[in-house]
């Protein structure tokens, strides 16, 4: 029992000596979980206004009314443009939907308040991705569309009746029969507009005698008439990005325990400089992430139907600047690490913070606006991006150019510290 308690005691020692070790076991979870709890119910956070477009083609007082109704919802971030600009920037992922409002429906609309005209035809361009968006805006709309519409509806009509009421009333040339029956009509039009619920209607439970007076059109972006979006495509961009940042961390973890081992003092004693002994691990490290990610995609195109809509020329871009990085943050956090027990801890949180931010686990359009904006100076934010770029979205070269300069950027910013901060002795 004396020798099993001293080897438990040694292993406790050796484990909480390393006070680095110590910290990132600690801190990632505590880190993550209050990640995950603000996006989900935390004190603090509010929900994302969602980026759509709205198109008024219309220009009506209603359509007017209903488009500065939108503008002002706290569930939405809505712009203006053209109908064509709308759809562009949906599938560009830069907007989650675009809303068209036609030509001539105010009047139209009213007309199909109490179901009995055709009603206007509203437009829905989305990003097929994120369809999720697709019910919220639904709802919003017959909201926002009722209020206004059966306002314009009623708001002219109504005095007008009361001022017939009143005449008929105290007009003494009519008959009290036939006063009597007038004021009765316009008494029971009046219990008809206030008893009407515009939301009973829209959610149709039949308390009211309103219809949703429109109806919609769902359009899904996609780079031509033959595509439709993979879930495959986002979900193998993702986990690629995830696992070959942790493989280049794990190529850093090997360096420093081959300086554990004294290899580097045996590579240093040649005529070698630091920066050729580190950037040959750079490049040896990048092109086992290039090969891998490769195999990867390999398997993504032949069994689930992934395919590079978008520029070939671009897609190979990104995969090379992404294997550039994930080679140079596997070397920083070794360089930062210091020692293989804390590199894994710190690894781990790192990566997946990285991961999260940029959008593979959790759509980043539920993020807090503040987080949706800090995204954007994340490196993974844009290797995904970029990857759905030039697979599903079908976009062009010019696409690619931002992420891959963005991540270039990066990778030369992670090289310099790490071969700054690189200690040859443990």
């Amino acid at each position: 029992m004396t020798a099993f308690l001293a080897l438990v005691r040694k292993d406790l020692v050796l484990y909480f000596s390393n006070r680095r070790s110590v910290t990132m076991a600690i801190a990632a979870p505590i880190l993550i979980a209050a990640f995950f709890g603000s996006l989900f119910g935390g004190s603090d956070s509010r929900p994302a206004n969602i980026p759509v477009a709205i198109t008024d083609l219309d220009h009506s007082a209603v359509s007017a009314k209903i488009v500065a109704a939108m503008r002002a919802d706290t569930a939405l971030a809505v712009s203006q443009t053209t109908q064509a600009e709308g759809a562009a920037q949906v599938k560009a992922g830069k907007l989650r939907a675009a809303v068209v409002l036609p030509a001539g429906f105010g009047a139209q609309a009213g007309r199909a308040l109490f179901g009995g005209a055709d009603k206007p035809e509203i437009v829905l361009t989305y990003d097929p991705s994120q369809a999720m968006v697709l019910p919220l805006l639904r709802g919003l709309l017959a909201q926002h569309v009722l209020e206004f519409v059966s306002q314009s509806v009623f708001s002219g009509a109504l005095p007008a009746m009361a001022d017939l009421r009143e005449q008929a009333l105290n007009n003494p040339a009519l008959p009290a029969a036939r006063r009597q029956e007038l004021t009765d009509m316009f008494d029971s039009i009046a219990r008809v507009t206030q008893h009407n619920d515009p939301a009973a209607g829209a959610s149709g439970n039949g308390r009211g005698t309103f219809s949703v007076p429109f109806m919609t059109r769902e359009v899904e972006t996609r780079a031509g008439p033959d595509l439709h979006y993979n879930s495959y495509s986002h979900a193998f961009a993702g986990m690629g990005v995830q696992f070959i940042l942790l493989m280049g961390v794990d190529m850093g973890v090997g360096l420093l325990l081959m300086r554990r081992l004294g290899l580097w003092k045996r590579l240093r004693a040649a005529p070698l400089s630091r920066t050729t002994l580190l950037g040959s691990r750079l490049a040896s490290t990048a092109l086992i992430a290039l090969i891998v990610f490769a195999v990867v995609y390999a398997v993504a195109f032949a069994a689930f139907g992934v395919r590079v809509d978008g520029s070939a020329i671009g897609f190979v871009a990104v995969l090379i600047a992404f294997a550039l990085l994930t080679a140079s943050f596997g070397l920083l956090i070794a360089a930062i690490g210091r020692t293989p027990e804390t590199t894994r801890g710190l690894a781990i949180l790192a990566t997946l913070l990285l991961v999260m931010l940029g959008g593979a686990w959790v759509p980043s359009f539920i993020f807090p606006a503040w987080l949706q904006t800090a995204s954007l100076f994340v490196p993974t934010r844009w290797a995904i991006d970029g990857l759905d770029a030039m697979t599903w979205r079908g976009l062009g070269l010019d696409a690619a150019a931002m992420p891959v300069a963005v991540m270039l950027g990066f990778t030369a910013v992670f090289a310099a510290l790490a071969i700054a901060r690189f200690e040859w002795e443990e």
